[in-house]
């Protein structure tokens, strides 16, 4: 039976379509992939061989190497070291740091401001996203004191810069790593349960997943290359087929996209994706990505970008394209502090912060505040009404209604202490979306309460226990230790 079962269960994966890039490829439903393996198969022939054919050394000139790149972000870190630190969040298979530019005003200490990051390089053969992000930091170095939004970036956020998560794959002029696995393919899925062994998981992976669980992100970003489109949650549908599929912040995820796709030179002018922004699922659907994980486990949202056409374009191409998405870059990190409610969480009592949640009616997620700070980011699209709850363990729950203009709120709450004997303790944030992972970030999120007394309680009641069962003991003692005589005067006649 067991057997069985396994068969059945690998065989439903290999039904699953598989995208070979989000640039170009497309996964159809899955009677459509079965039908088309032959061409598929003829077709993957003819890449190889165009593969073999082209002149790798060529190709790669005048991009950056993995020693370029690292020789670029330290140099950018001795030239610009009054907003910046550069530090790792961990090393490739074959030991290549990944580098991490983190600019601010007050770069490395913790703050009740919002965090923004980008990730380039994601597979090895689209290197633009290295390019780009390399430029912009330059670029905010150079502007931060003249340019206003730069400026507001720069004093009311922590942006983190990872222009490569996949070098050894950059190397190898080939899309996974240097164990030739997908790392957008290589987090664990909400819907069914890959990559759940932590044993299997690449470092790359792995570092940031870790680095997720050390720094509270509001937003990311990950560039790809192979189209022009910026994709949003969900990556993956339930039933391994085609379609749209949203997640619970559907509308803030649209909004988001749009005002990347807006502020390009172009991308919302695409004849293939309205608007130039598209649901994950409905152009193709993918399991284990990068940007699911990030929403649901670590609370950030995150969006998947397509910034170039040609996944390795010649190098000529850079400059235009860093001037095509320069603006969508800077206008995407300064989301994360022009959109949405953002403020603190108070305890009446003391004064203290809370690391409460966020709750917004009628979406399920959470949002957590931060242990130092109390401070809370919560993404909404603007020019909406929202009802806004704060909760905390041990202090009743406040809400109210707003109403969200262009610009973002500011909206604190003070919770008073909850005196009752009954207590809730809530899970961390994310959403409850039926997620069969349990690992890597804490399995199912949600608004899971467990029901909790006080431990004053708990004393009170073994104390009466003991009590009681020491006063039926002594009784009892007592009458086994009277004389035969006084016993027997106890009898009923």
């Amino acid at each position: 039976m067991k057997l069985l079962v396994g068969i059945l269960f690998f065989s439903f994966f290999l039904a699953i379509p598989s995208a070979v890039a989000r640039g170009g490829e497309r996964g159809g439903t899955l009677s459509d992939y079965e039908n088309d393996r032959s061409n598929v198969a003829t077709t993957a022939r003819i890449l190889l061989e165009d593969e073999k054919s082209q002149n790798k050394i060529a190709r790669a000139r005048g991009y950056m190497t993995n020693s370029d790149l690292e020789k670029a972000v330290k140099d950018f870190g001795g030239r610009c070291s009054n907003i910046s630190r550069i530090y790792s969040i961990g090393e490739s298979v074959n030991g290549v740091p990944l580098w991490v530019i983190e600019i601010s005003d007050k770069p490395g200490e913790e703050e009740g401001e919002p965090a923004f990051k980008y990730i380039g390089n994601v597979h090895g053969d689209e290197p633009v996203g290295r390019e780009l992000l390399i430029r912009l930091a330059n670029w905010i170095c150079d502007n931060h004191l003249k340019d206003p939004l730069v400026r507001s970036i720069v004093e009311n956020s922590h942006l983190h810069i990872l222009p490569s998560i996949n070098p050894d794959g950059f190397a190898l002029q080939r899309r996974g790593n240097a164990k030739n696995i997908d790392l957008n393919r290589d987090f664990p899925d909400q819907f069914f349960p890959l990559n759940d062994d932590i044993n299997t998981r690449q470092p790359e992976t792995a570092a940031v997943m870790k680095w997720l669980g050390e720094i509270r992100f509001t937003g990311s970003a990950t560039l790809h290359g192979g189209a022009l489109v910026a994709n949003y949650p969900w990556d993956g549908t339930r039933d391994g087929r085609k379609h749209y599929y949203s997640c619970p912040d559907d509308n803030t995820f649209r909004f988001l996209a749009s005002t990347y796709s807006r502020s390009h030179h172009n991308m919302s002018l695409s004849k293939e994706f309205p608007g130039g922004i598209t649901n994950g699922a409905l152009w193709y659907p993918i399991y284990g990505a990068m940007q699911d994980w990030n929403y649901i486990h670590a609370g950030c949202f995150e969006l998947t970008l397509e910034v170039s056409d040609d996944k390795w374009p010649m190098i000529d191409e850079i400059p235009t394209l860093w001037e095509y998405n320069k603006m969508s870059l800077l206008n995407l990190a300064a989301s994360v502090l022009k959109t949405g409610v953002h403020g603190r969480i108070f305890a009446s009592d003391s004064g203290t912060p809370l690391p409460g949640f966020i709750t917004i009616k009628g979406i399920n997620y959470t949002v957590t505040a931060g242990r130092a700070f109390g401070d809370y980011h919560r993404l909404l699209v603007p020019g909406d009404r929202y009802e806004v709850m704060a909760s905390m363990s041990g202090y009743k729950s406040k809400t109210t209604t707003i109403s969200l203009g262009e610009v973002a709120m500011t909206l604190d709450f003070i919770l008073d202490p909850d005196t009752t004997t009954e207590r809730y303790l809530w899970r961390t944030s994310g959403c409850n979306c039926g997620s069969s992972s349990s690992s890597g970030g804490g399995g199912k999120f949600g608004l899971e309460m467990f029901w909790t007394l006080h431990m004053e309680v708990y004393a009170v009641i073994i104390i009466l226990l003991f009590w009681f069962l020491l006063r039926r003991r002594l009784k009892s003692n007592l009458l086994n230790d009277k004389p035969q005589a006084a016993r027997s005067s106890l009898l009923p006649a």
